[in-house]
């Protein structure tokens, strides 16, 4: 066992982190550090309930900071979750945000701290050409980030993911400064997660990681970062899910799930543009429909991405190092922690392939599938995903 003094550090990539077991006891620094006098902390509902969220408020309090709660948030966030947290920050005469949780709640945080000064709708805000630049950024308030999950890597990220009610699709909200300016990167604070919930949020981890590390565009430095979460995410996350206490596991996943955000600034894929229609229609967790996915669209890509992956299986360690062992990793993988093998298992019924396949395909993501996706491809691979037939 690696000792707590080893999860120690300070890192400035991709962005201010302070990293280690204790952490969270900064939180009041850091708030003072980006300017902040009365903070809005920005949770979910379960979290919100919590310990660790009492004492974050108590703490800042005793260090002269009060600190308003804003928790009106749903696991797959809307539009109205941002425009209520942006009605609280203003009512309450906030001046920054803390995004505490996993990634819905940094999600919403983030842009509600983009919102507080606009005065356009969040969604002339996506992620397309050079929307970004409409962003008023005099307007935009600083947000420290505290994850409590090791999954979305959101605390790390330049965007957000928010349903539109218009059309049902989920989208990516971006600018270059919704990055926090500070990370408290606490492992201890994972440490109360359930096993299903370690397992959806580190599947969403090596998600991230592996479709980047697929992506078509050129980006070698995200490729060695997607290569390292890869393998923390082989040696720790079952580890993490099979014992929730160790907390060497715990800060290891934490590392991956930074890792894997800061790696799909290259792209992501097919496994992202599948996934995000069946939660925003279906409620279903991000990362588990990512995990569930995951076999089918490593073996539609597999003529374009077999001798990544037979790199990617000597640098884990795998036996036989081809796209087969890989992908038997993945199937294996998600047997050992508890993945569902088939879309059907989570909800989706074959009837839903003709609504969900043309969002998929509308999906930012699959721009960047190393194999061109178009609808019919979204719906074969619904398909098989839903069947559970993964040999091509």
């Amino acid at each position: 066992m690696t000792s707590h003094s080893d999860f120690r550090a300070n890192w400035n990539y991709p962005t201010n982190v302070r990293f280690g077991i204790g952490r969270i006891a900064e939180l009041a620094d850091a708030c003072r550090a980006l300017g902040m006098k009365r903070p809005l902390l920005v949770t979910d509902p379960g979290l919100a309930g919590l310990a660790m969220v009492r004492e974050a408020v108590e703490a800042n309090g005793r260090a002269g900071l009060p600190t308003g709660l804003f928790s009106e948030l749903q696991g797959n966030p809307v539009e109205k979750n941002v425009l209520d947290g942006v009605a609280a920050f203003r009512d309450g005469g906030h001046d920054g945000v803390i995004a505490f949780g996993g990634g819905s709640a940094l999600d919403v945080g983030k842009a509600i701290a983009l919102m507080a000064g606009q005065k356009r709708s969040i969604f002339d805000f996506e992620d397309r050409e050079d929307w970004w630049t409409r962003v008023d950024t005099a307007g935009m308030a600083p947000v420290v980030a505290v994850p409590t999950t090791a999954g979305t890597g959101s605390e790390v990220g330049r965007s957000s993911v928010v349903t539109d009610p218009k059309d049902h699709l989920k989208k990516i909200i971006f600018h270059p400064r919704m990055m926090p300016s500070i990370v408290i990167a606490d492992p201890a604070l994972t440490r109360g997660l359930p096993p299903n919930v370690t397992a959806w949020t580190g599947m969403d981890a090596l998600s991230h990681s592996l479709e980047a590390y697929c992506a078509t565009f050129f980006h070698p430095m995200a490729d060695g970062i997607a290569l390292n979460a890869m393998k923390l995410v082989h040696d720790w996350l079952p580890i993490a899910v099979k014992d929730g206490g160790n907390l060497e596991a715990r800060a290891n996943m934490m590392v991956a799930s930074m890792a894997g955000a800061t790696a799909f600034q290259k792209g992501l894929g097919a496994m992202h543009s599948l996934s995000h229609p069946c939660s925003a229609m279906l409620g279903t967790h991000h990362g588990l429909t990512n995990a569930v996915v995951m076999p089918y669209v490593l073996v539609f890509n597999r003529g374009v991405v077999e001798q990544k992956l037979a790199a990617l299986a000597r640098y884990l360690g795998l036996a036989n190092p081809s796209f087969d062992a890989v992908l038997q990793w993945v199937l294996d993988l998600r047997r050992e922690i508890g993945i569902p093998h088939t879309l059907a298992e989570l909800g989706m019924k074959p009837a839903h392939v003709a609504i969900f396949a043309p969002m998929a395909a509308l999906d930012l993501t699959a721009a960047a599938n190393p194999r061109p996706v178009a609808e019919a491809d979204m719906a074969y691979l619904y398909g098989r995903a839903i069947r559970g037939e993964v040999a091509a």
